[in-house]
């Protein structure tokens, strides 16, 4: 086999600490908030979830590409990523079933990547110092480098949902079925609907700034709040629709983002967290039944377990057993609930798909 031709690449991190390794994917230069994601598979899941617009992911598994990559794990319509950190790239894949490499694959989306990096040494910096802003670039060194770091926005105080929301509502599922639901579309991954669709739901997905009184005009039976990249405390909107739903009683459920801007909508507050849960093998408790489920989780920000424990509005329901943060919540005398965690869990676990059922008895039991 004819050995891959590798062009130098560096990544600069906010701090002043750099990288050198090889360029991968396009050629160019990327800049974003930088996070690492502890999942052994689902590379491509990870590289189209919408949550992960704005950011760069590291990749902690040593092995990259080995599989390439497959249309039907397409979580939205192209990569959301703002670049990519990897140890081993492999330019090659296995997979009989794949239709392309993740070297073309990320070409092709424009991609800016970077590999042969020690990503323990770097993902060790991170849970040290924290999530920062960092550049990857194939093309700048130095002065230009730092410079063109410098323009990279602070996560903090940063609305993107509308950014990679639907720009026009579209149907998922059998329009003949029973349960009709409104998805209010902050950055939802397609096998979040495809869940909902699979246990009968007909899903009509509105974009991110839709008001309650517009999606209302369709007579849906519940409503959802998908998950998202920014900052939920920069998203009144969203706060102001979910207040709405609360206020006329609907069944809801919310994941991630959706957490995050129910709990807003009931007076909890959110935070920037040191490094964020970004993997497939997080502990949670459920509190209702007692028993723990392993998940998949994506978010930089968290809702404040003092504000819920002094609450008479909400009331966790779930706790995550690393770090004690607030991992569910449910609003008291309503139909509405939360996780911040992934329960369609792609990739990951499938412990957690038994709170669709739940959304979906809830909507019926009404």
């Amino acid at each position: 086999m004819k050995l891959q031709h590798k062009d130098k690449a560096y990544l600069l991190l906010e701090d002043g600490s750099i990288f050198e390794g090889s360029a991968i994917g396009k050629k160019g230069t990327r800049g974003g908030e930088i996070c690492f994601n502890t999942g052994m598979t689902g590379y491509q899941e990870i590289y189209t979830d919408p949550s992960y617009y704005g950011q760069i992911i590291v990749n902690t598994n040593s092995h990259i590409g080995n599989y390439g990559v497959l249309d039907v794990e397409e979580e939205s319509d192209s990569p959301k990523i703002s670049g990519l950190v990897v140890n081993d790239y492999s330019y090659v894949y296995s997979r009989k079933l794949a239709t392309e490499s993740l070297q073309e694959y990320l070409e092709r989306n424009d991609v800016v990547g970077i590999a042969d990096i020690d990503t323990r040494k770097l993902v060790r910096h991170i849970r040290s110092k924290g999530a920062m802003n960092a550049i990857i670039s194939s093309e700048l060194e130095g002065h230009d480098l730092q410079a063109e770091l410098g323009k990279v926005p602070s996560m903090v105080g940063l609305e993107l949902s509308s950014l990679v929301s639907t720009k026009e509502p579209y149907f998922v599922g059998d329009e003949q079925s029973a349960v009709k639901v409104a998805v209010l579309d902050l950055g939802v991954k397609a096998s979040i609907l495809s869940n909902l669709a699979s246990r009968g739901v007909y899903c009509k997905v509105f974009t991110a700034k839709t008001t309650y009184e517009e999606m209302k005009e369709w007579n849906p039976d519940g409503y959802f709040i998908s998950n998202g990249p920014g900052d939920p405390a920069s998203m009144s909107y969203a706060v102001e629709t979910v207040k709405s739903i609360l206020a006329d009683d609907h069944p809801l459920f919310g994941i991630c983002l959706g957490h995050q801007v129910l709990a807003l909508a009931c007076g909890v507050t959110t935070y920037k967290m040191h490094h964020g849960h970004r993997g497939l093998n997080h502990p949670v408790k459920n509190l209702t039944t007692g028993l723990c489920e392993i998940t998949s989780q994506n978010h930089g920000f968290s809702i404040s377990a003092d504000d819920v424990e002094s609450s008479d509005i909400v009331e966790a329901t779930h706790i995550h057993l690393n770090d004690q943060t607030v991992a569910g919540i449910h609003v008291m005398g309503k139909k509405a609930f939360s996780v911040q965690y992934h329960p369609e869990a792609s990739p990951g676990p499938h412990d957690s798909r038994y709170l669709f059922d739940q959304f979906v008895e809830l909507i019926k039991s009404k």
